[in-house]
Parts: structure tokens; sequence; C-alpha cells
């Protein structure tokens, strides 16, 4: 029996190397962990193989996936099979909620919002990225496909901010030179990463972008590198310790 994916991007096929590739960086975790404030216990929405979940409060983990599921590491807790949209918990049942780089996957983004903000009585967290910043990283120069996608499928950040509490603000999140969570623009001062098919299969965007624009961009991009024309342009990125792109973290207080 196939089971349908419960967002967009079908993790049980392609999210087998996450927990590789996509690792929590303590320096984003700060900015999570400080929004969380003071609240001991914690649900994580969409948590994946558990990047960003705090080791020193009470989380329950909520994650469709199996295949994300059984790449948590030891110790952490085993997640709950549920989605976003339906939360099994009864209202106000922790301080906190946190959805770390998840909600442009949901089927319903209001519903899912919903949920975490019914089930909080404290503050709801989101790490997520701002569709009108994607293009400030060189990236979009080689495969513009990508970032049309990805506009198209994280939400507004003020659509976000409405869903969450009655009062939200919303944080930049800098990208350090040597981050180890394997989103696109950890690596701005990494160009070479992205010659691995795993990096690239560890960011759900590929998967949606057509096999022919892929290659094209990645040649094109491996071209420069050897030609020494990426660095001309883009080399002082080297360099520089942090990026702030459009990673963004969005808290909603009640």
């Amino acid at each position: 029996m196939t089971t349908a994916p419960a967002g967009d991007f079908d993790y049980d096929t392609h999210g087998h190397g996450y927990a590789v590739q996509r690792r929590t960086d303590p320096r984003v975790a700060a900015y999570v962990h400080a929004a969380l404030g003071e609240a001991r216990t914690v649900v994580n929405v969409g948590a994946g193989a558990g990047s960003y979940e705090p080791d020193d409060r009470y989380v329950v983990a909520v994650e469709p996936s199996a295949a994300m599921r059984a790449q948590r590491p030891a110790g952490a807790v085993p997640a709950i099979d549920a989605t976003a949209e339906r939360l099994p918990f009864d209202d106000d049942s922790f301080d906190a909620a946190m959805a770390m780089v998840t909600v442009h996957q949901w089927q319903d983004l209001a519903r899912g919002l919903g949920e975490l903000r019914r089930v909080a009585t404290g503050p709801v967290v989101v790490l997520t990225f701002d569709g009108d910043a994607l293009d400030l990283l060189w990236l979009a120069e080689y495969v513009p496909e990508i970032i049309a996608v990805e506009r198209r499928r994280f939400p507004p950040i003020e659509t976000v901010r409405s869903l969450i509490g009655r009062s939200s603000e919303v944080i930049p999140v800098p990208i350090p030179a040597d981050c180890v969570d394997g989103f696109a623009e950890a690596y701005y001062a990494r160009p070479e990463r992205f010659l691995d098919p795993r990096v690239r299969a560890s960011q759900s965007a590929w998967g949606f972008v057509d096999d022919a624009d892929e290659a094209r961009g990645v040649d094109r991009l491996r071209d420069d590198l050897a030609s020494g024309a990426w660095d001309a342009r883009y080399g002082v990125l080297r360099d520089q310790p942090e990026f702030v792109g459009s990673l963004r973290l969005v808290v909603g207080h009640p």
C-alpha cells in the first residue's frame, strides 16, 4: 500500500540523507532556543530528524514521514506520526510550539499554524525563509528556476505572522560561513558543495526543478569554479564570516 506524502515533498522516498546533511547549527539554534523563552514543554511540529530541538526541555516531536522519524538520533524522543493540520493534543498542552523549516511544505498552512497556536500557551516559533529575499544568494544566477520554485513554496512572512499570535516579531538570522545545516544559503561561501549530489538531495527545492535545468546550472557553476569566474564575481564571500540572506525566525505571542 502506498501512502501519499503529508506535504508537497515525499520525504519517505527522498529524505534518507537529511540526518547527515541537515544538522543543527548551534549558532542558529541559539536564536531558536532564545525565542522559546522560559517554556519547559515544547512541541516540535514537522520535526524531521530532530534539528533544533532543545535538549534541556521536555519535547514532544511530530513527524509524518517514517523515513525522517527513523533518522532521529539516539537519545532523541521518538516522534509521533501525525501532521501539523491535525495535532493529537488538547488545547494549551504545551508552553511553546516550534516548526523548523517546514511550514512551506504543509498542505494547509492556516490550519497547521492554527493548530500550533491552539496547543501552545506561549510562543509559537517558526524558522522559515523569506521568499522576497531568496535572490540575495548568488545561486539565483546559476539556477533561477530554483528561486522561482521556492518563492511559490514559502508563504509570505506577514501571513505566517498573522496566524501565530496577536503580536509577533520577525528576526533575520545570520548564517555562519561554516554552517552545518545544509540548506542552500549555508553554502554561500562554499560553492563547491553544490556540485555534490548528496548536498542537493538534502534540499527539497531541487526536487521541483527540471533535471535539465539542474544539470545546466550545476555544469555552469562547475565551469566557473574551474575558470575562476565565480571567484572573480563572488570570491569575497569566502572570507565573509556570516551572511544575512532570507532565513527568518518568526515568533508569535498569544
